[in-house]
């Protein structure tokens, strides 16, 4: 052998073994790179600085604003504001607009998001369905929970205190917005379908058409169960659910009907301006222990917990914002933010605006004013 040495091949079995190793490592990176977790891009954020304690200045400019879809039922949360995209979400900075953590997927689409308790809930449809919920930490941007969920291909979400509610053909769902729990689940009867629904401080709304007629339906909103079912006589008028804070108010054409919590009957009707499309504008309702605040075409109605009268009444561009002592609301009119009593209405303090977009939800972070509609969200300062 001229001292050279022998080579010696390896035993079959060794090639064997390395041919599935290298086929497994290869389907393990396709996978992967397939996989929910590689299409998605989340960050976290350390969290938020306090807010600070002062009132909106007494002359307001844009510090930012930026296009919604779909538009987020609520947005301020732990002192960030949620900011919605065709794939996912962010938290932003009040004042400046600045990204603090987002969560997105490339691999699915955004069908609604809502923040609430702390929490920002989300639900993504990966394939026909809207099926993913997740929960993520509305501070920081950690993932608080996740569960696969049975709605249909289009979805809307609302929320109140605990509660988090699902609306799509499938029928009604609550979600638990920090924990995993799926509530309740309700389905209209065989001759029913669900016209509306909405969630407020006295449960969960239903507006339903049943053969010929319609009916506004109660539940509560952590069981489920029926508080009271009535009908409604719309003659030719189009209805809509308003909302089911404090009370539950319908609107009917050109009139309100705001019912009781109680039994579903009818404490008072108000009448509104004629002329304009009911169909083509929000109705939006929030409340405070004493009074629910109900906005429609133009006016904010407060609105007596008690009789449904109303105590008073403003031109407004949308649903103010409520003080965390419920006593004053910061309400956007017509070149001004201002703030008034709750009890009353009185005036309290003024800050002039050149433009503020009409038919959102005002919330207050500190001194910026976010105002937020069904197309942008809005900051002054």
């Amino acid at each position: 052998m001229d001292g050279a040495r022998t080579r010696r091949i390896p035993p079959l079995r060794i090639w064997v073994w390395t041919a599935v190793t290298l086929v497994v490592a290869a389907v393990a990176v396709l996978l992967w790179r397939t996989s929910d977790v590689a299409a998605t891009s989340s960050t976290t954020a350390a969290a938020a600085p306090d807010v600070p304690a002062s009132a909106p200045a007494a002359a307001l400019t844009t510090a930012w604003s930026t296009a919604v879809t779909p538009p987020a039922d609520r947005v301020v949360q732990s002192g960030r504001v949620l900011v919605t995209d065709e794939h996912g979400l962010a938290m932003v900075d009040p004042a400046t607009g600045q990204e603090a953590w987002h969560y997105r997927r490339a691999d699915a689409t955004l069908c609604d998001a809502t923040a609430v308790d702390g929490n920002v809930v989300a639900v993504f449809r990966g394939t026909g369905r809207c099926d993913e919920a997740v929960g993520l930490v509305a501070d920081t941007g950690v993932r608080d929970w996740y569960r696969n969920v049975p709605f249909g291909p289009e979805l809307e979400l609302t929320s109140t205190g605990r509660i988090v509610l699902a609306s799509s053909s499938t029928g009604l769902d609550t979600l638990d917005p920090t924990g995993t729990t799926l509530r309740w689940h309700h389905d209209p009867a065989a001759d029913c379908q669900v016209v509306g629904s909405t969630v407020g401080t006295v449960g969960v709304t239903v507006l339903q058409r049943c053969g010929g007629s319609l009916q506004v339906r109660l539940l509560d909103g952590f069981s489920g169960e029926v508080v009271w079912t009535r009908d409604v006589d719309t003659g030719a008028d189009t209805a809509r659910i308003a909302g089911a804070d404090q009370l539950v108010t319908v609107v009917l054409g050109d009139r309100v009907l705001v019912l009781s919590p109680a039994d579903g009957t009818t404490l008072t009707q108000l009448q509104l301006p004629a002329g304009s499309d009911p169909l083509g504008e929000p109705l939006l309702q929030t409340g405070t222990s004493d009074v629910a605040l109900l906005w429609a075409r133009g006016t904010l109605y407060a609105l007596d917990r008690t009789s449904g009268q109303p105590r008073w009444q403003v031109p407004a561009l949308g649903l103010p914002a409520v003080s965390t002592d419920e006593t004053t609301l910061t309400v956007a009119e017509d070149g001004a933010v201002v703030q008034r009593s709750a009890r009353d209405g009185t005036e309290r303090a003024r800050s002039q605006v050149g433009s503020v977009p009409a038919g959102g939800r005002t919330s207050l972070v500190g001194p910026v004013v976010v105002q937020a509609t069904a197309g942008e969200v809005h900051a002054l300062r």
